[in-house]
């Protein structure tokens, strides 16, 4: 019995069964979880739409002479929702013909063996919690007035004025998504540089790119209360200014969706932020459930989840041995504009344990040579002096996302800055920069 059809449930649920096992999965919202519904694959698609401008702006560079653009939300919106129903009837089709018995509602676990789906209750030897995770709202004055992502893929216009709270992925990348649809954007961030964690040069680069493109980034600033005005947010911030914007996103993190499926009744322990906690093979402090995806609030991406849904399937109920979930060098990409693509270690967290040596080169993409945009690239590549090893690869620019991936293969090999080096690169592209950096920088 698993709890939740997202990416995780799903690919488990598909693989224990053709493995024999006897599966259901229950659902209560939207098959594909937040990734197909509310999270990956419409931000996407969001992104693709919020780029058109750029490119038609840098047309005209080009010799494309073009009239003046308009943009219609509702059509965008209709488009996006017409294929998020496409893929909901994927996951449909994937989970019934591998045998899946898909129920709707809410499951909760209501004893030993035993899920309460509405009135009915069923048994089953093993129970896979797999219910993802749900944004995070502090409790402020006001704050009903806001939304969050959930909430902006089904917006009925595309507001003027938009106050986006937060500096993580999700807030960085509708920053980008409305600013690139033409809307008037302020993120605010209660810490002094956005996406916390990530590399330093990155961040200060991305940080300084989303600048020139036209959003307002305030830093060492939160948002204190929102009071609403007809169709007004006039929102306080704490360090005494007021904002009158038309849409507040509150991109302040998401929390494991735990709450309320009878977990912790049944004695299975859970971290203080809601995460189910569970060992190498996926088991809660109860035997019989088991958790993997973003409930178990260690990496919250959907290839994690995957994988770890393919773990259960194939150690639980195909008896296979297989490895343990490797999780250190794992690709990730940011949908910021420009995007983010990286692998491996930051310069900062490199440096805890090794004597590094950083490569680095920024330049102007060979596409906008011939436009008026001034947006640049970022390359950059943390190496181990010792064994030449290269420990983390990160870019921001076009295409970062498609490049990282192939150099996350290198990195899962133990590439070293040699091989890098004889390497031969693709001219003319962004990518062979990666292997054309010679000149550690100081």
């Amino acid at each position: 019995m698993v709890l939740g059809a997202g990416s995780g449930g799903v690919r488990a649920s598909r693989m224990a069964a053709g493995f024999g096992a006897r599966v259901a999965v229950i659902e209560e919202r939207y098959l594909g979880g937040t990734c197909v519904n509310v999270g990956c694959v419409p931000k996407k698609l969001f992104v693709y739409g919020s780029h058109v401008r750029d490119e038609l702006e840098q047309a005209a560079g080009y010799g494309w002479q073009l009239g003046e653009p308009s943009f219609c939300w509702p059509v965008m919106l209709g488009n996006k929702d017409a294929e998020i129903s496409r893929l909901n009837g994927v996951y449909g089709r994937i989970l019934g013909s591998a045998g899946v018995e898909i129920i709707e509602g809410r499951g909760r676990l209501a004893g030993p063996h035993q899920v309460a789906v509405g009135d009915r209750t069923l048994t089953a030897a093993r129970v896979l919690v797999a219910t993802g995770s749900w944004p995070y709202v502090p409790d402020i004055p006001g704050v009903e007035h806001a939304i969050t992502s959930n909430e902006a893929f089904h917006l009925p216009e595309l507001p003027e004025r938009v106050l986006v709270v937060g500096g993580g992925y999700i807030a960085v990348e509708f920053a980008g998504i409305f600013s690139g649809l033409g809307a008037q954007v302020t993120q605010i961030y209660r810490r002094e540089m956005i996406l916390r964690r990530f590399d330093g040069d990155v961040r200060r680069f991305v940080a300084d790119e989303m600048v020139k493109k036209g959003v307002d980034l305030r830093f060492s600033v939160n948002l204190a209360a929102i009071e609403r005005r007809g169709d007004l947010r006039v929102c306080t911030l704490t360090d005494g200014s007021v904002l009158e914007v038309d849409c507040v996103l509150m991109a302040t993190g998401r929390l494991p969706l735990s709450q309320g499926l009878g977990l912790e009744e049944l004695g299975v322990e859970l971290t203080s932020r809601g995460g189910v906690v569970v060992d190498v093979d996926y088991r809660s402090s109860v035997p019989w459930v088991l958790a993997v995806g973003d409930v178990i609030d260690h990496i919250q991406l959907t290839p994690v989840a995957l994988a770890e849904g393919m773990y259960v399937a194939r150690t639980h109920f195909g008896g296979l041995d297989v490895p343990c979930v490797d999780y250190t060098n794992i690709p990730t990409a940011i949908f910021s504009q420009p995007p983010i693509g990286t692998v491996g270690l930051s310069e900062e967290a490199a440096r805890l344990d090794h004597d590094v040596a950083i490569y680095r080169s920024t330049f102007r993409p060979m596409k906008l040579t011939m436009t008026d945009s001034t947006e640049r690239t970022l390359m950059k590549l943390v190496v181990d002096r010792q064994t030449d090893r290269v420990l983390g690869c990160h870019m921001v620019g076009p295409e970062a996302g498609e490049i990282i991936q192939g150099f996350a293969v290198a990195l899962r090999c133990g590439a070293t800055k040699s091989h890098f080096d004889h390497t031969l690169g693709i001219h003319p592209t962004a990518a062979e920069e990666f292997v054309t950096m010679r000149t550690p920088v100081e």
